[in-house]
């Protein structure tokens, strides 16, 4: 499938690279440049989720200043890569099953959905819904463990230096070395299904949140290129919109529109799932008391203690560190993406717009 930047009755006619498909792709250096590049695009955003975490695991509201200020004087810069080795070990196999799954599914179901007479826009934007549905649910089969060990260590700073006066008093304090000791610790304390804390609700949160992204991704960025197509272009006798020659955008235009376009989609698969991460977070960190004995959350719980605590607003907390997040990384991801697969293409494949 190709992504047509302009409708076709419009006259207008802008040239885009075409879109490449899974068959493409030359998949070892698609995957071996995928784990580089994705590394250190983590590396980068790391400490805004560090914070994000925090933020949701508190008790009160607490300002991302306030938060940032506090890990920064009590813990210096490795408290915000707390857990970042753990997170980096999982983050490759993680990737590659979400790129491998992501293009498959996008090659599959584009191709089924325009044999079925879809327009192209909806045959996109159902391709890149149904590719980030797979994606999300391939990768969380990796990524739910790495996550639990992940997040234990980045609120393990609460512990460590009293940093943040408001810690919720259920945060589970148990002393971990690094990611390989609290691996251990929780299996021995919790067997197999203390990894997988949250597991269902990880898919709840990730996998609508992939496909909700994906989706509106694939909108937003033919809508631009639309808006740019009409600005650029002009009214004959009969109002069609002529682009004379056409237009063929330069590789900054191309990241631009990509990064704002994955900038759009984050905002709006921020505010629809926010309320399911904070439960997922709280689930996978927080801990209940019971005749002594500390004990996983269930939903129920968690639910009832985020509506004591602040109701709707406080499954809103970490919204804007999430959303910084998911923006920037989604707009790095984005243009990183595009980019490994075009460093990845088949050479005897050219590629031609």
């Amino acid at each position: 499938m190709s992504l047509s930047a302009a409708e076709d009755d419009s006259g207008s006619e802008i040239h885009i690279p075409a879109d490449i498909d899974w068959h493409m792709l030359d998949k070892s250096k698609f995957f071996f440049l995928g784990a580089a590049l994705f590394s250190g695009v983590s590396a980068a955003l790391y400490p805004v989720v560090v914070l994000k975490t925090r933020q949701q695991v508190s008790s009160t509201q607490v300002s991302c200043f306030k938060m940032s200020f506090s890990i920064m004087r009590y813990e210096g810069l490795r408290g915000f890569y707390r857990g970042f080795g753990t997170s980096l070990m999982g983050t490759i196999p993680a990737r590659a099953l979400y790129m491998g799954a992501l293009e498959v599914t996008k090659s599959s179901v584009g191709t089924a959905t325009v044999s079925l007479g879809f327009s192209d826009t909806t045959a996109t934007a159902l391709a890149n819904a149904a590719a980030g549905l797979s994606s999300a649910m391939a990768a969380q089969l990796v990524w739910t463990p790495i996550d639990v060990v992940s997040q234990r260590l980045m609120v393990q700073g609460y512990n460590d230096s009293n940093s943040c006066k408001n810690v919720n008093p259920n945060v589970n304090f148990c002393r971990y070395r690094n990611g390989l000791d609290a691996f251990r610790k929780i299996l021995y304390a919790d067997g197999p299904k203390g990894l997988y804390r949250g597991f269902g609700i990880s898919i709840l949160t990730y996998a609508p949140s992939n496909a909700v992204w994906w989706a509106s991704y694939s909108v937003a960025h033919k809508l631009i290129w639309s808006g740019i197509g009409c600005s650029m272009g002009k009214k004959d006798e009969s109002g069609s919109i002529v682009m004379g020659s056409g237009f063929r955008p330069d590789s900054k235009a191309l990241v631009a529109v990509q990064g704002l376009s994955a900038a759009m989609a984050s905002g709006i698969s921020a505010l629809i799932t926010m309320p399911l991460d904070t439960i997922k977070t709280r689930l996978q960190v927080l801990d209940r008391e019971e005749n002594g004995v500390r004990k996983p959350l269930n939903v129920l719980q968690t639910v009832r203690n985020l509506v004591q605590e602040g109701g709707l607003a406080a499954c809103y907390r970490g919204l804007g560190p999430r959303w910084a997040s998911m923006a920037l990384s989604a707009t790095t991801m984005i243009t990183t993406y595009e980019f490994l697969k075009r460093l990845s293409t088949k050479s005897q494949e050219p590629l031609t717009p």
